[in-house]
């Protein structure tokens, strides 16, 4: 996910010479959009993967976003930590799976620092580093982004969904922490949990390393002089403001238990709405899908098991069967079968004779 899902983006970042400034404009939208939807949708979500799948879309949106302002190497620098850090949290994420007998329901998680504790230390750091926390990969590169946005032109519009986007990334990241890490335990009593896979702690714990080291490294790299960075205290501090809002909706969120279930169909349809992407499969994979799908079952209603069955094989299958019993019958010599025909052969011989 980390890097192939980031191509598109690192085909944008070495084209960007050609991106004109209505594309632009366009693509700015689009991408700041995408990371609210996603950052929306994930905190609906109760799958492990699909939460990680949609921080990754979040992130790209984020890439984009920077990109379309001009600014390629910040886009460059934060897919590189992206890089790192979403590798190590698809690890742990894989890891906490299997441990749990595949299963991908963060409800059914909780308690995990007891059974796994360096895998959740890995993971943990991971998040953090996605939130945006200070002096680890992801903060160097995001928190230079929101800085960057805060001294550009844009409206407030670009400039809200930047920072409330920020929030929710902090949000989904806390509930899932709450949600697995902390909390009860809501396994099976009888489990295998353990943290002794060895082969996956030996590259999550190197992978850490550069989690927490390789911000500052690249940073060094790609931008030879320090970024000027001149905001005011306000705007300085907006960022961590509203990661600690995010922080603490995230475990407000994380606090409904199962029984909240029947109170959420009050507003069920906004739920829905959010956690379905904004209909988008509904625009895109259901309306292509629907007429084909719906004409393919009426063939093969009518077709394969209907009209075929009498007149295709099983028709022919079942008229040969029946002819040839006959066939068998008549074959049995039977005495019976002797007596028929006689009498049927003295009643034509009477026939005959009385024509």
């Amino acid at each position: 996910s980390s890097t192939l899902v980031t191509a598109g983006v690192y085909l944008l970042i070495r084209f960007n010479m050609i991106l004109n400034e209505n594309l632009c404009l366009f693509l700015l939208l689009i991408s700041t959009l995408t990371m609210f939807m996603a950052g929306l949708g994930a905190n609906f979500e109760f799958d492990l993967k699909k939460i990680i799948a949609l921080s990754t879309l979040s992130q790209l949106g984020l890439m984009m976003s920077i990109l379309s302002m001009g600014n390629y190497k910040l886009a460059f620098f934060h897919l590189l930590t992206h890089a790192l850090f979403k590798a190590l949290l698809f690890m742990c994420a894989g890891a906490i799976i299997h441990n749990l007998s595949d299963t991908q329901d963060i409800r059914f998680m909780g308690n995990l620092m007891v059974h796994m504790p360096l895998t959740c230390i890995c993971l943990n750091i991971s998040n953090l580093a996605l939130c945006g926390m200070p002096f680890l990969a992801g903060f160097y590169s995001k928190d230079l982004i929101l800085e960057v946005v805060s001294m550009d032109f844009v409206n407030i519009f670009i400039f809200l969904l930047f920072f409330i986007s920020t929030g929710l990334t902090v949000c989904y990241s806390f509930r899932l922490c709450y949600y697995s890490i902390t909390g009860d335990f809501n396994f099976y009593s009888l489990h295998s949990l353990n943290d002794e896979g060895w082969i996956m702690l030996k590259s999550m714990l190197l992978m850490l390393m550069f989690v927490i080291f390789s911000g500052s490294m690249l940073m060094w790299l790609i931008f030879p002089t320090p970024v000027m960075i001149c905001l005011p205290l306000e705007l300085k501090m907006l960022a961590l403001f509203v990661s600690f809002i995010g922080a603490w909706l995230g475990y407000e969120m994380a606090k409904f238990s199962l029984s909240w279930v029947s109170n959420s169909l009050k507003f069920y349809s906004y739920s829905y709405f959010f956690g379905i992407m904004w209909f988008m499969p509904n625009i895109s994979t259901f309306s292509m899908n629907y007429v084909p799908l719906v004409l393919s079952f009426n063939f093969y209603k009518s077709f394969d098991q209907g009209w075929n069955e009498y007149f295709g094989g099983q028709g022919m299958y079942k008229n040969l069967k029946n002819s040839s019993l006959l066939i068998q019958f008549l074959q049995n010599n039977n005495m019976k079968i002797y007596l028929i025909l006689i009498i049927l052969w003295v009643i034509i011989l009477f026939l005959i004779l009385l024509v």
